[in-house]
């Protein structure tokens, strides 16, 4: 009987103690999500709705109003997208196309999801849009229309803006959207590594290939924002996706990532709904203190590129489980823990290639002006658009190409304005000519 008894209060201490340790790692960890793709029923959370800067977990977003301009016919996936000056001067992560650079949408949403180029995202809005700002509206629309609720987007890339933000319920709304609405299109967010020419270019979600079941979707880094990620696994026919915002290295959001699917698997239903989660409130926290003020420059430019850097003082080796969870892992042995191996891995590659598909005969669609815009200019007069390498957008004092001088540059620029405002005058004056000379 004493031994039933002691044998009861060790199990009671251990169920305390796992308690204990996750209330401890919760009360100290940035927000987190655990949700069932299929039932939208939320395994666990903190600060779900918190407003945060989702940084490059934006080009979710991207991705889905792209892949529903598709749906509805305004483009194809093989249409060609051209960079302009202005996609040309995103800071990185970037591929560094020379403006008038032509990229099908299909493979540019291929090089977002692994490489995560601002320039690209920008080509993308505009080529989709017209404009970041009119791209913009649509991904808002969209966001009202998904009831996101603590999302605001103004550009497509996650380049920090104060008015920029999004929340972990959020996002994983947006990768639930994205997984049911075009399930023919989820190989975009497991691709491993992308090849162009000879580039071989590696995706910067540390789950895919190293933690059972991973299948997507994307990364994200900004030094306000910390390191976030959205994930989605697969285990005996379910489907679970994971957010974490907010973590202090990419090696910790990972392995958090890790942890809280193990959580989720081991879990059943919770009665609990996406939908039915509070609404968040106030600005989001700047990070920028906790994540890098004791980085140098070299390694907020390494993570900048969003990749993995050099570990953390704590992180190097293996058996450390950096995650806010390690507690109730070590509390809870009867669950499983999946510790990600550090390393690279070798992924093959998916091919990508700039320029049309082959014997496209379709239009080519760049960064072009809004109708209101078209509707004002002087009857007669002609808009200018960067659909080359030579062409100038109108007000735009962007560098000149590589290949022309900036004295060439300025005299082009000259000419085009001077050549565009004398058209009117030009035509109107050869009518009159014409008219009188029939009389």
């Amino acid at each position: 009987m004493s031994f039933g008894w002691c044998s009861i209060g060790r199990r009671a201490a251990l169920g305390f103690a796992a308690a204990f340790a996750l209330g401890a790692a919760l009360a100290q960890a940035t927000p987190f999500l655990v949700v069932d793709a299929d039932t939208d029923q939320v395994l666990l959370q903190n600060e779900a709705t918190a407003p945060w800067y989702p940084a490059s977990l934006t080009k979710l977003m991207t991705v889905y109003v792209a892949l529903d301009a598709v749906r509805s016919g305004r483009l194809t996936l093989d249409t060609p997208l051209v960079m302009s000056a202005r996609a040309a001067r995103m800071p990185p992560s970037k591929m560094g196309f020379r403006p008038g650079t032509e990229v099908t949408l299909d493979n540019a949403l291929k090089m977002l999801m692994v490489k995560s180029p601002n320039d690209v995202a920008v080509m993308v809005a505009e080529g989709v849009s017209g404009s970041v700002e009119a791209f913009a509206d649509e991904m808002n629309a969209d966001a009202r229309r998904l009831g996101l609720h603590e999302s605001h987007f103004v550009n497509p890339n996650g380049l920090q803006n104060p008015d920029h933000m999004s929340s972990a319920r959020d996002m994983a709304m947006i990768a639930r959207a994205l997984l049911r609405e075009f399930p023919e299109h989820a190989d975009l967010f497991d691709i491993g590594a992308i090849e162009l020419g000879a580039r071989y270019i590696p995706n910067h979600n540390g789950l895919l290939g190293r933690y059972p079941g991973a299948d997507g979707m994307k990364t994200g880094f900004t030094c306000p924002a910390g390191f976030n990620i959205v994930a989605s696994a697969s285990r005996s026919g379910r489907r679970l996706i994971v957010v974490v915002l907010g973590a202090p290295t990419a090696r910790s959001r990972n392995q958090e990532a890790a942890d809280l699917f193990d959580r989720g698997f081991a879990m059943g239903p919770s009665g609990v709904s996406l939908e039915s989660l509070p609404t968040g409130s106030g600005p989001p926290p700047n990070m920028r203190a906790d994540v890098c003020l004791h980085r140098s420059a070299a390694l907020i430019a390494a993570a900048e590129e969003e990749g993995e850097g050099e570990p953390s003082p704590g992180e190097a080796g293996h058996g450390i489980v950096p995650a806010p969870l390690a507690a109730f892992f070590a509390a809870t042995r009867q669950i499983q823990h999946t510790e990600l191996p550090v390393g690279r891995i070798r992924f093959d590659p998916v091919r990508v290639y700039i320029g049309p598909a082959p014997g496209w005969k379709g239009p080519v669609l760049g960064a072009r002006p809004a109708a209101t815009q078209t509707a004002a200019a002087p009857a007669g007069a002609k808009t200018l658009s960067l659909d080359s390498a030579t062409a100038i957008t109108e007000g735009d004092a962007g560098p000149p190409p590589r290949h022309i001088s900036k004295s060439k540059w300025r005299l082009r620029r000259h000419r085009l304005r001077r050549t565009a405002a004398h058209k009117p005058a030009r035509a109107a004056a050869e009518k009159s000519e014409k008219t009188s000379s029939t009389n």
